[in-house]
């Protein structure tokens, strides 16, 4: 039996981030212009992100995903591929403009705003049956975005990818309409072999108390769950129960952390890392990623990752 052509195939956003970076990045309304420290056009989309950071990894990556036939898809198509990134499978919609996401940081936390595009026009038929065979590990990211086109249909595009002999993941990110829970992402879930919430998303999709409850519960369904703790590090449930954190760092810019994060354990996980040493490479990929603007600009590539990941603590 051939190898995969692809380490990871990434289903999900693909849409271009207008980064606003300031101390004071609230909008004044009445026709008041603020001045910002810098304001640049990055790759964005959780989806793209953790593509881009994978890739760096060493990773063979393929994304799925939709855009317009526009400048906004063309630069996205083009910012991927320079990244190593496979962008055979993005459907282009004609009439339809690609998506595109403003972020307002401050350094440590943002507000986002996201006009959605051809992002949510994305469906189970869009992701070649063809290239969930070629793959060692099938990613699905914003689930919550793409929830009503891609929803009924994710179930089976897992169990496909499994069937294919494919590990799988899932990162649901937040969910704007703030309903959580139904019975097409439950049977998701049931396909999944890691749930990647960070701790707002596991207290929400859990309607858990506490972060360590949220974990038990969201695991208790089947898959194996890294709850992402922003500079705490990580809570896994599944193979063990433990917490996995890094020594503080002062970030730049906290954009696509956690999908960098993602990135990073999915990456160890696919070169043979026990989940304690995945865990602790995705922490590293992570807190790296917040050394730069914008959410790949700062993902590292395997040494450095690795070299940070040798100083995680576990407990």
């Amino acid at each position: 039996m051939s190898s995969p052509d692809f380490d990871l195939v990434v289903v999900g956003d693909c849409n271009p981030d207008v980064l606003v970076l300031g101390s004071d990045v609230t909008p004044e309304f009445g026709q008041r212009e603020k001045l910002v420290d810098r304001m640049s056009l990055e790759i964005g989309g959780s989806a793209s992100i953790t593509a881009v950071a994978a890739a760096r990894l060493g990773l063979r990556v393929a994304l799925v995903a939709a855009v317009g036939r526009d400048a906004a898809g063309t630069f996205m198509l083009d910012a991927l591929a320079k990244e190593g990134v496979d962008v055979s499978a993005v459907a282009i919609r004609d009439g339809l403009a690609t998506g595109m996401t403003v972020a307002l940081s401050r350094g440590g936390d943002r507000a986002i705003l996201t006009a959605l595009g051809a992002m949510d026009s994305l469906t189970a038929a869009d992701i070649p049956g063809s290239i969930l065979g070629r793959a060692r590990h099938v990613h699905v990211s914003s689930y919550f975005l793409l929830a009503e086109s891609l929803g009924s249909g994710l179930a089976a595009v897992f169990a496909h990818a499994r069937d294919a002999g494919a590990t799988t993941s899932l990162d649901t990110n937040w969910d704007p309409a703030e309903r959580w829970r139904d019975e097409r992402l439950s049977a998701a879930i049931a396909q999944t072999d890691l749930l990647l919430p960070n701790e707002a998303e596991a207290l929400a999709l859990s309607g858990a108390s506490s972060v360590e409850e949220a974990a038990f519960a969201l695991s208790a369904a089947g898959p194996r769950v890294a709850v992402k703790l922003g500079a705490r590090g990580v809570l896994v449930v599944g193979s063990g129960f433990y917490q996995v954190s890094l020594p503080p760092a002062t970030p730049v810019d906290t954009t696509g952390a956690g999908d960098c994060f993602n990135a990073g354990l999915i990456a160890g996980l696919v070169y043979g890392l026990p989940m304690a040493g995945a865990a602790a490479l995705g922490c590293a990929t992570g807190s790296l990623s917040t050394g730069a603007l914008g959410g790949t600009a700062g993902a590292p590539g395997l040494k450095q990752a690795t070299e940070l990941a040798a100083h995680a603590m576990i407990i």
